[in-house]
């Protein structure tokens, strides 16, 4: 067996390969800070290859282990000068469970191990302050029994409850004798109801202790949250033993957070809090005081109780270490201060940013690095609306600004009302005194998250800015009736399905639904996205099929549009009228007839188009779904198409029958449309073709548009395509008396598509991989019925993520690499892009990185995303391939 117990104390720390693998989080990080000559408890960790030991062992602890616990007990009595179960100065430890990875469910701290009937006396004559050893013990057993016996800790709630009532003190015993019968009454529940006894000797305490941590490893919370992670099971956990701090005693001690920046400038300036101890002073419901770091930096206030310019330089020394913004949680026991444990610091993704750009402009970072520091889909956090302030609202209450951004929706107290309402796609505000883990469906599915009670680091908090949502959480003066269904606000009642506002950025909670502003990227996002487009190869471009699309995809930076769905513009008023003429016409000569009512409409927006891009690429896909969606459902709707037509319903109810198909996304549509009825094609090539040229006169700005055929799976097909919008072409030149640069290209969507794409790349001048529909075909799923078991099969392992969101490399992406290798020796030249759901998605965008396409593009709020998403696959494409030519260098 390889080394078992780590051991660490200021100034040393033993020393392991992968520390956060063989130590678990909390062991290798104060292994670090040891190492790092900062004050931390001494102790030692008992590595994880120890908890695959103990499963095969029949008697719990191994007996190799416990001998080892004893010898790291006498070094740590050595270290501390005081003895385990001592007559004199008793060492008394605290116990902490952690993995490689953060994990619900494992053991809560135990503290204060080694206290017991008489050790209890001992510290209390030491210190002279029997309330705090007594209370101490108290809360040991609580936590002991509640851990190694499973106990209730509500049960002895009610104990204290009922000895408060016979002795008559307030908040806590005054007198030794009262604690005594306090404890005693503790003992007795344990051996009358429960059947166990606390140990008296700490040696087996601390064994109980670290075998009850181990079998937490199977908590269910665990094992569901590994499952969802996927974190193998065989993972395991270490155990972190290390001298107990006295941190609530009185107000020389207390308990910290210090962050080596004030995250909302990004400057060097310590921030955080510290809350100071003597917890037992307190009255009922009070808390000790709470000092803002950055005021006592000010010298604004002298209460904290050790020396601030030590702690200052502690995490100035982190800080360097980590080169990145850090928090350190500290604490003070008695005036000697202790760092406990250190990560780079928690922010908001405006905070992240603000930072990296600050740590830039400081010199100590480079850009590429800022741009590796940031997750791209935390910029969601960033792009959703704001508060039009200028509007005149009702403020209900205000609490914690806990995520940022501002929903309006309805009411809901549950997060099971609040899937049933968001499948009826109602925007709804989840409401709730406070949220666990149970509610995060309901958080995922809800606009935004509402807290009566927690801060800006309770659960709902951190969820919501994992997931983006704006949440506000600690709004105290709200009172929620769970039984009536009611949330009483500034004397008003508000019932379920009732409309609130909630703004995460300033913890308002407002009456009805306000005015939300779209955000705008300036400052250090702009910054940050300057960075960005330096360091990327791929362009990115936005699928945008309006000019309100348009527009939004430009302020987020689009280099253009990578896929417009002309049919998305037939669906509305006199468009949808002329397009059911045409399918329901009986002959060529009708088709053309409703399509010249058509052509202006489609030309028009094509102009508008052209003109917000402002000669950048606009991809403009030729008509895709199949007729039949675009034809009436309603009996109301059909009586109204045959009165516009002058035909009787029957022929209407005919067509449609005759139009149905049994499998319409592998049906008759795309290309197949177009050589269907070529007249289709020709009316939207010449739409096309006449907007780019008087948008080009109305701007100076070159057009060159692009055209796309969907569906293409024969280069025959696109050859009969091509050769139509060609003709259209020289007919348009002819007309204007110009030329027209332009594009032709195809949509590869289709699995023969890819292995024909050499051939098909000699008529095509770009593909477009169409991701979305490549995943269906290539799988023989369909996207619209996919979620009834696509996520059992993540659940069970079957597949790592959802195909439709993030590439499959091993199958779709191998065959896009193919299509890419066989266009490029046909074509060098062509242009290669993606315009399905995963241009938007940063895992996918890594291999499009790899794969060597030339853009990709997504919805508009996802540009900023593929923007920066793109620069670190280029950023780090690039360090690869210099290691590899560093390894290959004689």
């Amino acid at each position: 067996m390889s080394k078992r117990i780590f051991t660490f104390r200021r100034g040393a720390a033993d020393r392991t390969a992968d520390a956060a693998e063989a130590l678990g989080l909390k062991g290798a990080n104060l292994a670090l800070l040891a190492s790092l000559d900062v004050p931390v408890p001494p102790g030692f960790t008992i590595a994880t290859p120890v908890w695959r030991e103990a499963q095969g062992s029949d008697d719990g602890l191994p007996q190799a282990l416990r001998a080892e616990l004893r010898a790291a007990i006498e070094w740590l009595e050595g270290v501390t000068g005081r003895r385990f179960d001592g007559d004199q100065r008793p060492l008394l430890l605290a116990v902490r469970s952690s993995a490689r990875a953060q994990m619900p469910g494992l053991a809560e701290t135990v503290l204060d191990i080694g206290l017991n009937d008489r050790t209890v006396e001992v510290l209390a004559t030491e210190l002279n302050d029997p309330a705090f050893a007594y209370r101490s013990y108290r809360r040991f057993i609580e936590s002991y029994a509640a851990l190694v016996f499973g106990a209730d800790s509500s049960h002895f709630e009610e104990i204290a409850d009922e000895e408060r009532d016979r002795a008559g003190w307030a908040v806590e015993p005054e007198m030794p004798a009262d604690w005594r019968a306090l404890i005693a009454r503790y003992q007795d529940h344990l051996d009358s109801e429960i059947g166990a006894v606390l140990p008296q000797t700490p040696l087996e305490q601390l064994f109980s202790v670290v075998a009850a941590s181990y079998a937490s490893w199977r908590n269910p919370l665990a094992v569901s949250h590994r499952l969802i992670q996927g974190i193998p099971e065989n993972a395991g956990l270490a155990v972190t033993v290390h001298a107990m701090i006295f941190n609530e005693r009185n107000y020389h001690s207390g308990t910290g957070r210090a962050v080596s920046r004030d995250l909302r400038s990004g400057q060097s300036r310590l921030s955080g809090e510290f809350g100071l101890g003597a917890r037992g002073s307190s009255a009922i419901g009070e808390k000790p005081p709470v000092l803002d770091l950055a005021d006592l930096a000010n010298g604004e206030c002298r209460d904290f109780p050790t020396d601030l310019s030590e702690l200052t330089r502690h995490v100035r020394r982190i800080e360097a270490h980590a080169g990145d913004a850090v928090e350190v949680d500290f604490m003070v026991g008695d005036g000697e201060l202790f760092l406990m444990q250190s990560r780079v610091a928690r922010r908001t993704a405006p905070e992240a940013i603000r930072v990296v750009v600050e740590l830039v402009k400081e010199g100590l970072i480079e850009e590429s690095e800022a741009i590796l520091r940031i997750d791209p889909a935390s910029l969601d956090q960033l792009l959703h609306p704001t508060i039009e302030r200028s509007a005149d609202f009702v403020v209900l209450g205000r609490g914690m600004p806990a995520s940022p951004g501002a929903a309006t929706g309805e009411i809901v107290f549950t997060s099971e009302r609040a899937q049933i309402l968001a499948n009826e796609e109602r925007p709804v505000i989840l409401v709730r005194n406070e949220t666990h883990p149970e509610d995060i469906h309901g958080m995922h599915v809800a606009d935004g998250v509402l807290t009566i009670r927690g801060g800006t680091t309770s659960h709902a908090a951190v969820v919501a800015r994992g997931i983006g949502k704006p949440c506000v959480t600690g709004v105290g003066s709200l009172r929620i009736n769970a039984q009536k269904g009611t949330l009483h606000a500034a004397g008003r009642v508000l019932r379920e399905g009732d409309r609130i506002t909630i703004d995460g950025s300033t913890g308002d909670v407002i009456e009805g639904a306000v005015p939300l502003v779209r955000p705008s990227l300036t400052g250090d996002f702009a910054t940050l996205m300057e960075f960005a487009d330096r360091a990327r190869r791929m362009r990115v471009r936005a699928n945008a099929d309006t000019p309100v699309e348009a527009r939004s995809a430009r302020s987020f930076g689009a280099e253009g549009i990578g896929l417009c769905r002309t049919e998305h513009m037939f669906f509305e008023g006199d468009r949808v009228r002329a397009m059911r003429e045409m399918i329901l016409s009986s002959d060529e000569g009708g088709r053309r007839a409703a399509l010249e009512k058509l052509l202006p409409i489609q030309r028009s927006d094509f102009i508008e188009l052209f003109e917000i891009m402002a000669g950048l690429p606009v991809t403009i896909r030729l008509l895709d779904p199949p007729l039949h969606e675009f034809l009436p459902k309603s009996e109301a709707e059909i009586t109204e198409t045959a009165a516009m037509l002058g035909v009787d319903e029957t022929i209407v109810k005919h067509r449609i029958a005759a139009l149905e198909e049994f499998n319409p996304m592998l049906g008759h549509r795309g290309c197949r449309l177009a050589i269907s009825y070529p007249e289709i094609v020709e009316t939207q090539a010449r739409a096309i073709l006449e907007a780019a040229v008087e948008a080009g006169e109305k701007t100076g700005a070159a057009v060159v548009p692009e055209i796309m055929v969907p569906l293409v799976s024969l280069r025959k097909e696109l050859d009969f395509v091509k050769e139509r919008v060609d003709r259209v072409a020289e007919l348009v030149m002819a007309e204007r008396g110009c030329s027209i640069n332009y594009l032709v290209g195809t949509m590869i969507e289709l699995p023969r598509a890819i292995v024909r794409a050499d051939t098909i790349a000699e008529v095509a001048e770009f593909f477009s991989f169409g991701t979305n529909d490549l995943t269906q075909t290539v799988y023989g799923i369909s996207r619209d019925d996919a979620g009834n078991f696509l996520s059992t099969y993540v659940r069970q392992g079957i597949i790592e993520r959802d195909p439709f969101q993030t590439i499959d490399v091993e199958g779709v992406g191998e065959l896009i690499g193919l299509a890419v290798e066989k266009a490029r020796r046909t074509r060098p030249d062509i242009s290669l892009g993606v315009c399905g759901e995963q241009g938007g998605d940063p895992a996918s965008i890594a291999f499009f990185e790899q794969t060597g396409l030339d853009y990709v593009s997504c919805s508009p709020f996802r540009v900023p995303i593929a923007r920066l998403a793109a620069a670190q696959s280029a950023i780090r494409a690039g360090r690869s391939l210099r290691g590899r030519g560093r390894r290959q260098e004689p």
